[in-house]
């Protein structure tokens, strides 16, 4: 008997809300109307759909997200780097206690190698008619970051060929839910000809009809709810594939339903009552500027700094969107002010090559990018602001010596720097980037940094 099997999938919500009660109508309405013709429809989440900028998911560390998913029906899901290593470890571990869907992650383990109890290295699910899906899902390999939260990563490469070295005679299909990013997928496809789908995730690529890869059809719905993909999957008699296509529905192309803009913004706020707890009384209003010094960025530098047990500090102002005001400042405050996911981090280096990285981070240019991606959740870079930093300069404002705490650097000593981690990634530092001798320190963010701060300041 001939089978019709619809696959829908998200990617990458990053709590962006503002689109969901459209995608669960959608994926509410299709998976009706495939059922009243007798057409199996399976929906799944490839991660990263917790993100703790949102205070909805600040205040219940993720938790209403599940609620999200178990409201819209979905079965299966995996986790990306946001649920993995943004939530402290207790956390991840209780995230999904009231899950109604299956969370496939294979390649993630308890620091004793056991299995998380709310993991699935894979599942099979079996159709209406009988067809076999066998689905693996695979996070992305951010071993560092995991190991530092208590969490030990397998390589996801050597995890998918156990796993499927189990699931290919044990399925009629092979479905793989993967937060690794279109080249990771790339490289999947070309090495295990046997996987059928690839549902992908992390980068943010938005593939409109997918896309065949050494006969693996990829598929990804870029980021924020801004699609729905739908992959649908034709079988012959005997249960073999004799088509696959992709496709992704616009949310903005989707009608707009009565009280939409009342539910979001109700999530919002629900949110921000959850975070109402007093952080501290400020005396006076502390001021954030993005291009010219001032208080609230020196304060957290310092914080950051004496956080770490660094020799010196520096961060860029824009991460912080605005100032405080004097009067009673809450959690949400400080989560309002700074939402990004950005630990702090420590680098050990020796003079040289901090004398050359405190120099770069004057470049003029810098203060007006508009930054996105590592974590960054705000507009633009600002300016970088120095703790324990002073430059010295000569003739024509060339600078002759670069002091750390006052004290010429000497080429060989060797002196810790503390920084946003996001300062760790990209192209802005490629000595930090290739440096081993980093230490992520986490879970905190920047803003716990901040509350710790404030209330040594002023309580």
């Amino acid at each position: 008997m001939s089978e019709i099997i619809h696959l829908y999938h998200t990617n990458d919500l990053h709590s962006h809300f503002e689109n969901w009660p459209r995608i669960k109508d959608f994926l509410n309405q299709r998976c009706e109307l495939h059922k009243e013709v007798g057409e199996e429809a399976i929906t799944l989440d490839i991660g990263d759909h917790v993100d703790r900028w949102h205070p909805y998911t600040e205040g219940t560390l993720g938790k209403g997200n599940v609620t999200l998913l178990n409201e819209a029906g979905f079965q299966y899901v995996t986790i990306g780097n946001n649920e993995g290593i943004t939530l402290p470890h207790e956390a991840l571990d209780s995230l999904y206690k009231e899950a109604d869907f299956k969370v496939l992650a294979a390649n993630i383990f308890q620091s004793d190698r056991q299995r998380p109890a709310w993991a699935l290295p894979y599942a099979i699910h079996t159709t209406e008619k009988g067809t076999r899906i066998g689905m693996i899902g695979l996070t992305a390999y951010f071993q560092s970051f995991y190991t530092a939260l208590g969490w030990k990563l397998s390589d996801p490469f050597q995890e998918l060929y156990k796993q499927l070295d189990i699931l290919k005679e044990q399925s009629d299909i092979i479905v793989i839910l993967s937060h690794l990013g279109l080249y990771e997928d790339e490289r999947m496809a070309g090495e295990f000809p046997e996987i059928d789908i690839i549902l992908g995730a992390h980068t943010h690529h938005i593939l409109h009809q997918g896309k065949v890869v050494n006969n693996t059809l990829l598929c990804a719905g870029g980021k924020f709810g801004m699609y729905v993909g739908h992959v649908e999957i034709d079988l012959d008699d005997t249960r073999k594939v004799v088509r696959k296509e992709a496709a992704l529905y616009d949310t903005n192309d989707l009608k707009e339903l009565p009280n939409e803009s009342e539910w979001i913004d109700s999530i919002y706020n629900k949110g921000r009552e959850y975070l109402q707890q007093k952080c501290v009384v400020l005396p006076k209003d502390l001021d954030c500027e993005w291009f010219e010094a001032s208080e609230l960025p020196r304060i957290l530098c310092e914080a950051l700094r004496e956080w770490s047990n660094a020799d010196c500090a520096f961060l860029n102002a824009g991460l912080l969107l605005q100032g405080l005001q004097a009067g009673e400042v809450t959690i949400g405050d400080i989560h309002r002010i700074l939402p990004h996911p950005i630990n702090p981090c420590v680098v050990e280096l020796n003079g040289s090559e901090l004398k050359e990285i405190l120099i770069q981070s004057l470049n003029q240019e810098w203060p007006h990018i508009q930054m996105k991606g590592f974590g960054f959740r705000g507009k633009i870079m600002g300016i970088i602001v120095h703790d324990r930093v002073d430059f010295i300069k000569g003739k024509n404002d060339v600078i002759q010596k670069v002091l750390v705490d006052g004290r010429e650097l000497i080429a060989e000593n060797r002196y810790k720097l503390a920084l946003p981690d996001m300062f760790t990634f990209g192209h802005f530092f490629p000595q930090i980037q290739r440096s081993k001798d980093k230490q992520y320190l986490m879970p905190e963010f920047l803003r716990d940094v901040m509350v710790w701060k404030l209330r040594g300041m002023f309580s």
